[in-house]
C-alpha cells in the first residue's frame, strides 16, 4: 500500500475515532456530574482510590498487554496469517492463567490492603469492599478483551469502536439513571452496573473480531519458543508499564494515604478531564501507531522517521487547542459541568493538562521503541527514571507538601524520560536528536508560548463568565491556528495547505456554475 493511501487511511480512521471520543466526552460530562451528585464527594473519592487499587494490578498485566499489541501489529506488517493466528491463541492462553493468578492477589493481598491500611472511613468499609470485588472483576474481563482490541488497531478498523461505542455510551447513561434513582447503596450498586456494561462490551468485541478476522478465533496453542519471546519482551516491558501504573494508581493511593478520600474524588475528577482532552491525542495515535510499527516490519525508515516528527508535532497541536481554553477557564468550566467542585480539583486539572502536553510528543518515540523488540536497556534507564515518581510522591507527602506536588514531579520527570528516549533510539534507530529537537522540541513551544498571550490578556481583563469562556476560546483558537501556520509549519506545509484550500475553491467554482 502506497504512502499516500497510508495517510488517507489515518485520516480517515482518526476521524472515525474522534466521532467516537466526542460521543464519550458528551456522555462522561453528564454521567460524571450526575454520579458525582448522586454518590456525594466522599463515595466518589472511595470508588476512584479503590478503581486505582485494582489498576495497580496493571503493573503485572500492562507489559504483556503492550507485548499482545506489538506483536499482532508486527506479523500483519510481515504479513504472515499463520503467526498472527499462533500469536492470538498464545496471548488469550497467557492472560487466562495470568487473570487466574490476579484473582488471587485481588483475594489476598489486596483485601488486606484494602482493609487495613486504606484510608476510608469505617461506616463504608463494607461497600468498598463490594466495590473493590465488582472492581476486579471488571479489571478482568478487560483484561480478557485485550487480543481482541489489538486485532481491531492492527487491522485499523477503527470504525468498529466508533460504532460499539455508541452501545457503550447508551450503557453509562443507563448507568447513571439507575444510579439516581436507586434505593440501594448507591456506591455498590454503581460498581455492579459498570461491571454489567464492560461484561457486554467484552461479548459484543468479541463476536466482532470472530466474525472479521480469521486470526481470532481461540484454540489452545502452546509454542515454547514464541512464549519465550513474548515472555521476554513483556519482562523488559514490565518496567515501562509498571512504572506509569505506579505514577498514576500509586500516587492516587499515596494521596488517599496521606490526604484522604476527598483530595481523592478532586484528582480523579482531574483525570477524567485529562482523558476526554487527551482523548484527541490518543485517538489520532491509535490511527497512527499500527503505521509505525508496520513500517518499521517492512523496513521502511525514512517513511518511520516522517510519521515519528508529524505524529508527535501533531499531537501537541490538537492537545493545546483543546487545553488552553481549558487551562484559562478551568474554575468556570469546572462550576458549569459538576456544580460541586471539591478542593484542589482546579489546580490537579491544569498540572495534569500541562502533564499531558509534556507526554504527547513522547508517543511516537515510545511505539517505536516497542516496534524494534529490543528494549531492555530502554526500558532499564527510562523506566527506571519513572519509577522515581512515586517514592519523590510519597517523600514530599509526608514532608507536608500540598498535594499537587505529586504531578509537579511527575511533569518535571516526564521531560527527563524524554532525553533519555531521544538518547536510547539513537542508537536503536538512528533517531536524529539534532532534527528532534528542531523540528519538533523547539517547534512545540515556540507555538505554545506565542499561542497563549492573547487569550490570557483577554481572561485578566474579562470577568469569569460565560461571555468569558466564549471570547477566550475563540481567541485560543484564533491564536493557536495562527501560531501553528506562521511559527509551526514550514514553507513546503505552508504551501500543501495553499493548494488544498485552493482545489476547495476550484471546486466550489465548479459546483456554483
Amino acid at each position: 500500500m502506497s504512502q499516500v493511501a497510508n495517510s488517507k487511511r489515518i485520516v480517515k480512521n482518526t476521524l472515525l475515532l474522534y466521532v467516537r471520543m466526542l460521543l464519550n466526552i458528551l456522555v462522561t460530562l453528564y454521567t460524571s456530574r450526575v454520579v458525582l451528585n448522586a454518590l456525594g464527594v466522599e463515595d466518589f473519592g472511595i470508588y476512584n482510590v479503590i478503581g486505582g487499587v485494582v489498576a495497580m494490578f496493571s503493573v503485572i498485566s500492562g507489559s504483556l498487554s503492550s507485548a499482545i499489541s506489538r506483536f499482532i501489529t508486527f506479523e500483519l506488517g510481515k504479513k504472515n496469517q499463520n503467526n498472527l493466528e499462533k500469536i492470538f491463541s498464545s496471548a488469550i492462553t497467557i492472560l487466562i492463567i495470568l487473570s487466574i493468578i490476579l484473582i488471587f492477589i485481588g483475594e489476598t493481598i489486596g483485601i488486606w490492603f484494602l482493609n487495613n491500611k486504606m484510608n476510608i472511613p469505617g461506616n463504608r468499609i463494607e461497600a468498598a469492599n463490594w466495590v473493590f470485588q465488582f472492581s476486579l472483576f471488571t479489571f478482568i474481563i478487560n483484561l480478557i478483551s485485550v487480543p481482541y482490541n489489538a486485532s481491531i488497531i492492527a487491522h485499523e478498523k477503527m470504525s468498529a469502536f466508533a460504532y460499539i461505542s455508541i452501545i457503550e455510551s447508551v450503557g453509562k447513561l443507563i448507568v447513571a439513571y439507575f444510579i439516581i434513582i436507586s434505593p440501594t447503596d448507591k456506591l455498590i450498586f454503581y460498581a455492579i452496573l459498570m461491571c454489567l456494561v464492560a461484561i457486554i462490551i467484552r461479548f459484543i468485541y468479541g463476536i466482532y473480531c470472530k466474525r472479521h478476522f480469521k486470526e481470532c478465533t481461540y484454540h489452545f496453542y502452546w509454542d515454547k519458543q514464541l512464549l519465550r519471546q513474548m515472555f521476554n519482551f513483556a519482562g523488559w516491558n514490565f518496567i515501562g508499564s509498571s512504572s506509569a501504573i505506579l505514577r498514576d494508581q500509586g500516587g492516587n493511593i499515596v494521596i488517599n494515604l496521606f490526604c484522604g478520600p476527598t483530595i481523592n474524588a478532586a484528582r480523579g475528577i482531574a483525570f477524567q478531564v485529562n482523558a476526554a482532552v487527551q482523548g484527541f491525542v490518543t485517538n489520532f495515535m491509535t490511527a497512527l501507531n499500527p503505521q509505525i510499527t508496520k513500517s518499521y516490519a517492512s523496513e521502511n525508515h525514512q517513511y518511520m522517521m516522517t510519521l515519528i516528527f508529524q505524529g508527535a508535532r501533531l499531537s501537541f497541536y490538537l492537545l493545546l487547542f483543546i487545553s488552553l481554553p481549558v487551562l484559562i477557564n478551568t474554575h468556570y468550566i469546572l462550576k458549569l459541568w459538576l456544580n460541586i467542585v471539591p478542593e484542589h480539583t482546579v489546580l490537579f486539572v491544569q498540572l495534569s493538562l500541562i502533564f499531558a502536553m509534556s507526554e504527547c510528543i513522547s508517543q511516537p518515540l515510545i511505539i517505536a521503541q516497542l516496534a524494534t523488540g529490543r528494549i531492555r536497556n530502554y526500558q532499564i534507564i527510562v523506566g527506571g527514571l519513572q519509577m522515581l515518581n512515586l517514592p519523590l510522591a510519597y517523600l514530599l507527602l509526608r514532608l507536608n507538601f500540598f498535594p499537587e506536588i505529586i504531578m509537579i514531579v511527575a511533569i518535571i520527570i516526564s521531560q527527563g524520560c524524554l532525553a533519555s528516549r531521544l538518547y536510547m533510539l539513537k542508537h536503536m534507530i538512528s533517531i536524529s536528536i539534532h532534527q528532534y529537537l528542531n523540528k519538533v522540541y523547539i517547534n512545540v513551544i515556540k507555538v505554545g508560548f506565542s499561542s497563549i498571550a492573547i487569550p490570557l490578556i483577554l481572561s485578566f481583563f474579562i470577568p469569569e463568565s460565560f461571555t468569558r469562556l466564549i471570547l477566550t476560546s475563540f481567541a485560543a483558537i484564533i491564536s493557536i491556528t495562527t501560531s501553528i501556520y506562521f511559527i509551526g509549519c514550514k514553507k513546503e506545509e505552508r504551501l500543501f495547505i495553499h493548494s488544498k484550500f485552493r482545489a476547495i475553491k476550484n471546486k466550489q467554482k465548479l459546483y456554483d456554475e
